[in-house]
């Protein structure tokens, strides 16, 4: 099973698959031409957020539910509009990190996402509610929601069980997923933006911040290169349309 995991600081994720093909190009068609990138830009909606002080939890959940409920109308309204199923995902949100989650130890990670529960974990760390006004919560719970929806369009299941033969292709698989829910973030901040009124400069800080937390050198390179995490979330975010997310035919360059 591959875990999909974002570390505080560092982190990786655990897989236990094997197989025998080329990474790249992939040719599953569940992958590369997925339903949900025909079903057009999201209709732009409104996204009231609640007010959050650092440092207080308390705040913390009561916005990041609130950025839950917004992504749960957007996109059951885009995606049964498509005639695609959607339920909405179980999210936990917790301040002390629970022993094991998804059959894992949770570890330091501040967020994962559980395909087979379909339940998304938030841990509000110390380091998470530093500085709360910026938009970092609000892409997390975003991204984190976009894996839910690869899970609801069969991408997750696709992606679990394409084949690869080393390390080094299962950890573009890795990216290449990983970078489609940078995108899918971008796509919903895009549809609920004007309803934000904050400015720009709020948005060029996020990608600032999302480049921040590209791979490490000397870590495993699993979330992708800090200026394709940043390339793949303006993606989504200039466009607003899930077709502009397919990473899984995009070069290795701009997965790497």
């Amino acid at each position: 099973m591959r875990i999909r995991m974002i570390a505080a600081l560092t982190g990786t994720a655990g897989l236990l698959l094997t197989g025998t093909a080329h990474a790249y190009p992939v040719k599953d068609k569940t992958l590369t031409q997925n339903a949900l990138y025909s079903t057009g830009a999201l209709t732009e909606t409104e996204c009231a957020e609640k007010s959050v002080k650092d440092g207080d939890p308390a705040s913390a959940r009561k916005y990041l539910t609130a950025v839950l409920n917004c992504l749960n109308v957007s996109w059951k309204t885009h995606l049964e509009a498509a005639g695609l199923r959607f339920t909405k995902p179980i999210v936990k949100i917790y301040t002390k990190a629970p022993a094991r989650f998804c059959g894992h130890k949770f570890g330091d990670s501040e967020a994962w996402h559980c395909a087979q529960s379909r339940t998304i974990a938030i841990r509000l760390h110390k380091d998470l509610l530093d500085e709360t006004g910026d938009l970092y919560l609000f892409h997390l719970m975003s991204q984190m929601y976009a894996y839910h929806v690869q899970n609801l369009v069969g991408i997750d299941d696709a992606y679990q069980n394409i084949p690869y033969k080393n390390t080094s292709e299962l950890n573009e698989q890795i990216r290449r997923d990983s970078l489609q829910s940078d995108c899918l973030a971008g796509v919903f901040i895009k549809s609920v933006w004007p309803s934000l009124e904050r400015p720009v400069s709020n948005w060029n800080h996020l990608m600032g911040l999302v480049k921040d937390e590209g791979d490490t050198k000397g870590e495993p390179r699993v979330y992708g290169k800090g200026a394709n995490r940043v390339y793949w979330s303006k993606r989504g975010y200039t466009t607003g349309d899930p077709a502009s997310c397919n990473t899984w035919s995009a070069s290795p360059a701009t997965v790497s």
